[in-house]
């Protein structure tokens, strides 16, 4: 067994490797993709087009042998056109079924904000049941199932602002930044020279493995702790000695929050090759858990306040937890 957390982390770092031999930069992005993999959650990206997003989530499935599927969110998409729909046969004068997009390993949902409000409930349902109902007949998607959604932080003109309830689902919000110059003269290079053949180093049912031993990774109480008090702090600031926060917040984050914190500390822990997940793992991945499930007031944006300055406060104020895993596991490792 104790061999475990280095095989996962050297398959990791290989498949980390594969892709990087296409993509460059955007590290943090990469990680999280895999975290996302790993804690069988999903993410939604929010940066402006040609950051790699889609080339980095299909490079990636071809790493796993995964099967990849793009759907281009527009405003006269129908539910439909993304789960699948009845289809009548007339040779055999029978309906069939036909089966959207969404049953893929990796699902890439370009744009969500640009399509109506009852096409992205769709894409939400699948994502929380895994499963896609049509004509009463239930089909599962298939496993692991991730999906993707990017939106455009610049053109709001004809989009439709994903609800809170909604964007509660993701487990993840990370924001994609530009490349710096050395990275975009590699990106140039690569781009305009020949192409680069990505080899596959794992399956899907290894994958699924993977996200089997995720769930055993140990979680100290303390750590479930840690994560519940920086979540209680966005919705009673005053109890945490924060009470200027209570004007900035209209609402503050759910349960799902302090679970996406858990399993995500699980995975990362994993990729750092450990069996046990440490406080900076919670903490590593706060920003990114926290920042679209925060309701700002009218005030907050007034004052031109972030999420992120919300989220750094609370951090600030919530002492993270001793390391008592630390000692005790790397003994019993070595014995």
């Amino acid at each position: 067994m104790s061999d475990h957390p280095d095989h996962t982390a050297t398959l990791m770092e290989r498949i980390l490797y594969e892709v990087k031999r296409v993509v460059v930069g955007q590290d943090r992005f990469l990680e999280r993709v895999l975290i996302a993999m790993l804690a069988q959650g999903h993410l939604l990206v929010e940066g402006v087009p040609g950051l790699a997003k889609t080339l980095t989530i299909k490079t990636l499935a071809r790493t796993v042998r995964g099967s990849f599927k793009r759907i281009q969110f527009t405003p006269d998409l129908v539910p439909a056109d993304l789960v699948g729909t009845r289809v009548y046969n007339q040779k055999t004068g029978e309906f069939g079924t036909s089966l959207g997009p969404v049953f893929a390993n990796l699902l890439l949902a370009d744009e969500i904000n640009r399509a109506p409000a009852k096409v992205q409930s769709a894409l939400l349902e699948v994502m929380q049941e895994r499963q896609v109902t049509i004509a009463g007949e239930s089909h599962r998607v298939p496993e692991p199932f991730v999906v993707m959604a990017t939106q455009n932080p610049i053109e709001t003109e004809g989009t439709y602002p994903l609800p809170e309830a909604q964007v509660d689902r993701f487990m993840m919000k990370v924001l994609v930044d530009y490349p710096t110059e050395e990275e975009e003269f590699v990106i140039a290079q690569r781009v305009t020279g020949p192409a680069v053949e990505v080899q596959a180093v794992a399956d899907t049912a290894t994958l699924a493995a993977l996200q089997r031993e995720c769930r055993e990774v140990y979680v100290d109480p303390s750590l479930i702790s840690y994560a519940v008090k920086l979540v209680s702090a966005t919705r009673q600031p005053a109890k945490y000695e924060l009470p200027d926060l209570a004007r900035l917040l209209t609402y503050g984050a759910s349960p799902r929050a302090t679970i996406s914190l858990i399993e995500g500390a699980r995975a990362l822990a994993m990729l750092r090759g450990r069996r046990y997940a440490l406080p900076e793992d919670v903490a590593d991945l706060v920003p990114d858990v926290m920042r679209h499930r925060l309701v700002l007031s009218y005030e907050a944006l007034a004052e031109g306040r972030s999420a992120n300055d919300v989220v750094a406060a609370i951090m600030a104020k919530v002492p993270q937890p001793e390391k008592p895993m630390q000692h005790s596991t790397e003994g019993s490792a070595g014995a």
